[in-house]
């Protein structure tokens, strides 16, 4: 189970340095991937992709092509240490881990279900920027066109559940962004669920919403990727 957050660097030096600890305690939260170890999954929690434009080059103008890239390096690495079964890998991401997940199933054959939660899939709804996005989409169409999942809902034959709260107050992933994506998606006959989370914002924090979504998470994944037959990846 692959989970992670993109981010953009202006040089290859700063996306290289070495983050984090060996010797740091193991934190859960609500959001967090690791529950998943309880079931029989290797979990890359926080896997690191980063997305580099150095010179005049802007990160964003090759994402996709250094995002698969990162995601395949991952896998990888995960199957070196004896760990991952690359034919049966899950993906995952909350908000701009969402955008990911949205863009690998469409844009790779790396994996065998993703999971996408309160994610922005449609870039000409933050046409003003987006993360570390400088460009407005008047004067970079063609990036923002590029880097939505939405316009590439054709693409997308992975099983994907989108979950999103009802009232996500975050300016980028208002739940437009999940109900026009999965209308996109059932529209060309992909395999997808959408479920809301009443009265929740980006985060999520009642009892209940918490357990559902860890139901629903954990019914995909069963279904999709532990109790999936292995094909070879393309």
């Amino acid at each position: 189970m692959l989970e992670a957050y993109p981010t953009e660097y202006k040089d290859k030096s700063t996306a290289g340095q070495v983050k984090g600890s060996p010797y740091t305690f193991t934190r859960l939260s609500w959001g967090s991937p690791i529950f998943w170890v309880t079931q029989g999954y290797a979990v890359l929690q926080n896997t690191s992709i980063p997305i580099v434009g150095e010179g005049d080059a802007e990160p964003n103008d090759t994402y996709i092509e250094q995002l698969v890239a990162g995601a395949k390096a991952a896998i990888d690495e995960g199957q070196r240490l004896g760990v991952v079964d690359p034919k049966r890998v899950g993906v995952m991401g909350h908000s701009y881990g969402a955008f990911m997940t949205g863009n690998l199933l469409a844009h790779s054959n790396l994996f065998k279900a993703g999971i996408a939660r309160s994610g922005a899939y449609n870039r000409t709804l933050t046409p003003f920027g987006f993360q570390y996005e400088q460009r407005t989409y008047w004067e970079a169409p063609q990036v923002y066109d590029k880097m939505s999942p939405f316009t590439a809902a054709n693409k997308i034959k992975t099983p994907i559940l989108l979950i999103h709260g009802e009232a996500d107050n975050n300016s980028g992933t208002f739940p437009i962004q999940s109900e026009r994506f999965y209308n996109a998606l059932k529209g060309h006959g992909a395999t997808a669920r959408y479920v809301v989370l009443p009265f929740e914002s980006h985060g999520y924090a009642a009892r209940e919403s918490i357990m559902h979504m860890l139901w629903e998470m954990d019914s995909w994944l069963n279904k999709y990727v532990k109790e999936a037959p292995a094909a070879p990846v393309n």
